[in-house]
């Protein structure tokens, strides 16, 4: 019985964004791994910005700071629940 764990932010995401990542994640073990869907199981685990840290840093501070910043513009691209900011120079 395959068993896959999905942690994302708990910011905003739908009940069918949820939906549709179980979806998607089951046909992917159907169609790379031919798993069984009926037996395939996904949880999806909700973690505070509080507790998810990059780059050895607190997510929620790490975005506090990119948003108020105004002397640099800094673009945040969310990615899966991961928050990818660029490299100073």
């Amino acid at each position: 019985m395959p068993y896959i764990n999905i942690k994302i932010t708990d910011e905003q995401v739908t009940a069918e964004q949820k939906a549709a990542l179980i979806s998607g994640a089951t046909q992917l073990l159907v169609d790379v791994l031919d798993k069984n869907p009926a037996t395939t199981v996904v949880v999806i685990d909700e973690v505070n910005t509080d507790n998810w840290g990059v780059g050895g840093k607190v997510v929620t501070a790490l975005r506090e700071r990119a948003l108020g910043s105004e002397e640099q513009a800094v673009e945040l691209h969310e990615t899966g629940g991961l928050m990818a900011w660029p490299e100073k120079d």
